[in-house]
């Protein structure tokens, strides 16, 4: 790495679509299809990733943005290991409402990256942050059995899922950022 002084690359492009599709369909771009994830495979799919995205922090261009508004491999790690968080506790949060309808807080993933600077984290932080989010959201998704993977949520925009539905949700996101960032 550079010891060259780190400059504000701005904000990146928000991202305002409504990614749900992915559920009912294949993404054309990672080639994800949630119709083949089988839920007792999802913690081995995330100790998987998260292999992979401690190799990206060790590329040359772990900073480096592909084009203006585009995220970095570093700050899609970054993301990611936040989106593991939020998504930890929402299984967490359906397991505890015992099968009643929980409601889950807003959480603006463009905000968030303003706030913590993404661009500005020490890539052997995050690398040791992505894996320990990684290890808790594979133990959280580890805990649903039988009927508890269809207890319901909704989100703030009124989307509703099940415990099997978010975690698929979940999957789409932590593969497709490995799609972006070609890892």
């Amino acid at each position: 790495m550079s010891d060259a002084p780190l400059t504000d690359p701005g904000p990146s492009t928000p991202d305002s679509a409504d990614w749900t599709w992915v559920l009912s369909r294949h993404c054309p771009d990672c080639g994800f299809d949630a119709r083949d994830v089988r839920v007792d495979g999802i913690p081995e799919i995330l100790h998987d990733a998260s292999s992979r995205y401690a190799a990206v922090l060790g590329r040359a261009d772990v900073r480096t943005r592909p084009s203006s508004g585009v995220w970095s491999p570093l700050e899609y790690v970054c993301h990611v290991r936040d989106v593991c968080d939020v998504m930890r506790g929402r299984v967490e949060q359906i397991l505890a409402g015992g099968g009643e309808l929980v409601h889950f807080a807003n959480w603006d993933q463009d905000e968030t990256a303003l706030e913590k600077a993404y661009w500005r984290s020490d890539p052997s932080e995050v690398r040791r942050e992505v894996t320990r989010a990684f290890d808790a959201a594979a133990a959280a998704y580890a805990l649903p059995v039988g009927e508890q993977w269809t207890w319901p949520a909704e989100r703030s925009n009124g989307s509703r899922f099940t415990t099997d539905s978010l975690a698929k949700y979940f999957l789409h996101d932590v593969i497709h950022h490995l799609w972006d960032v070609n890892a």
